[in-house]
């Protein structure tokens, strides 16, 4: 299992092979663009609670969630930067924005991967994180069972590939010491007629 050290600067390729590509930027943000930004978020967006089926038995999502496209007449002014920030950085064509918002150490999101389906093929997805600092999970779904653990500070962009949707779960697990509220700006090319599910 890895541990990275992320105190690197610039861009730094965690993976890069026939399975996929993620790249890690560390410091995309400066922090106190991304202690406003965090800010502005955690107070002003109208996150939503959810259930989700398991089990055969609806539970509540363990994080509150929003959704914006970015032609949205709405798309508040801080998404919009975000947005205009992180399509310079990547190079793709962002036009969706999903926000998650891990309240404390109890909220999470189990391993997944992205739906494909949703997804205009070959366009990354790009994860911005805000507020605490948070560990994500990698997991390779076939052997080796490649793993790695990355502490998400704020500001941090995490860039996944399509390809590594294939072949990986990432999750942010819940935790046993306390910490404080993060949000997660998730930057997706769906194209036209792909809506949030």
């Amino acid at each position: 299992m890895a541990q990275l050290n992320l105190f690197g600067e610039g861009p730094q390729p965690l993976l890069d092979d026939a399975s996929g590509r993620i790249v890690l930027i560390p410091d995309l943000l400066g922090a106190d663009i991304a202690a406003h930004w965090f800010e502005y978020l955690h107070d002003r967006i109208a996150w939503k609670a959810g259930t989700r089926l398991m089990y055969e038995r609806e539970v509540e999502v363990p994080r509150l969630r929003a959704h914006f496209r970015a032609e949205d007449a709405a798309l508040p002014t801080v998404l919009h930067d975000a947005l205009n920030i992180v399509k310079a950085s990547v190079g793709a064509p962002f036009d969706s924005i999903g926000l998650n918002l891990y309240r404390n150490q109890h909220d999470s999101v189990a391993p997944h991967n992205d739906r494909l389906a949703d997804l205009v093929r070959g366009y990354p997805i790009a994860l911005l994180s805000l507020g605490a600092t948070r560990r994500m999970t990698i997991r390779a779904k076939q052997p080796p069972r490649r793993v790695l653990q990355l502490d998400l500070a704020p500001g941090t962009l995490l860039v996944m590939s399509w390809e590594t949707q294939l072949h990986y779960h990432h999750g942010i697990p819940k935790q046993r010491t306390p910490i404080g509220p993060r949000i997660s700006l998730a930057f997706r090319v769906r194209g036209q007629g792909k809506q949030k599910r």
